[in-house]
């Protein structure tokens, strides 16, 4: 991974500002480590840990995941990068772009099905779309525009173009997006459960650990006061499996999903009411959270 040394990258940066969070790095590159571990091991609380760990993984440099433990439930921590190169002088040339990928990014608002209850509601990055909590203006045709989407449970479902032609086929598919859970307000505590799925088939179950909102997100307009920002996830299907950052999640590969010319790809973000953890979904495009981009699908051939 690259980083061009600047200001809208501050916060990949200041992790690197903190001798304890570059002992939790070095810790972290021998193995996995849970919260408890990592306080174990560097002789601090649980509390300051789990504050670092956020950090760490908003930058996208530590991915977690939530797992039955022998007391509850424990975050385990992994690095997610094997290597970041600062870049202090950044090329004029345009990046050509890679031959062998079809990339298309899918603004939040263009969802093409939907099941959601409250609480509920689409924002731009000027205004409310509708009103809070009602699931019928998700018909609305400004949702269109929506930048910040949010539902307590069910789904929305997302048409990836498929631009594949004669024999071409898939052979690793990437979605990347800003996510978090959906608390009344805010509540960096409150578990969920979202599942990633496409063309039907269930692919992973992440737990995101809260619904953020305690400082504001890079992006976020000035006037927005609930939810300010999410996580940076990545789902990756290929020929070894399913995995959200780099942490397998699942067995289903990508020639499971048959990706070819002219097979439509639905890409469905789901929470039941049915799930162990059923805190919703806030979802974020370019111009809301930490990460100004919106769902960006990459298709490898």
């Amino acid at each position: 991974m690259k980083v061009d040394v600047t200001t809208a990258n501050m916060r990949i940066l200041e992790c690197f500002s903190s001798d304890t969070r570059v002992r939790m790095i070095e810790l972290m590159n021998e193995k996995p480590y849970n919260i408890g571990e990592l306080a174990e091991a560097l002789g601090l609380s649980s509390a300051i840990i789990t504050k670092h760990i956020l950090k760490l993984e908003e930058a996208g440099i530590v991915a977690t995941e939530n797992l039955a433990g022998k007391r509850g439930t424990q975050k385990r921590c992994t690095l997610k990068l094997d290597q970041l190169t600062l870049v202090l002088r950044s090329s004029t040339a345009e990046e050509q772009p890679d031959q062998n990928q079809l990339t298309v990014d899918l603004p939040v608002g263009q969802y093409s099905a939907y099941e959601v209850r409250p609480t509920c509601g689409l924002a731009s990055p000027e205004k409310l779309i509708g009103m809070l909590d009602d699931p019928r203006y998700f018909d609305d045709p400004g949702h269109t525009k929506a930048e910040l989407l949010w539902f307590a449970s069910g789904f929305v479902e997302y048409r990836i173009p498929n631009y594949l032609v004669g024999n071409q086929s898939a052979s690793a598919l990437s979605i990347s997006l800003e996510i978090c859970s959906e608390a009344p307000k805010y509540n960096d505590n409150w578990p969920s459960d979202i599942t990633f799925s496409v063309n039907g088939m269930d692919l992973a179950t992440w737990t995101c650990p809260g619904d953020f909102g305690s400082r504001r997100g890079q992006y976020t307009p000035s006037w927005w006061v609930d939810t300010q920002y999410g996580l940076h996830k990545t789902l990756s299907i290929t020929d070894n499996g399913t995995f959200i950052d780099g942490v397998q999640f699942s067995g289903t590969r990508i020639g499971q999903l048959n990706i070819r010319a002219g097979q439509e790809l639905r890409f469905r973000i789901s929470c039941p009411e049915t799930a162990a953890h059923c805190g919703g979904v806030s979802l974020f495009g370019k111009g809301f959270g930490n990460y100004p981009q919106d769902i960006r699908v990459t298709i490898t051939l």
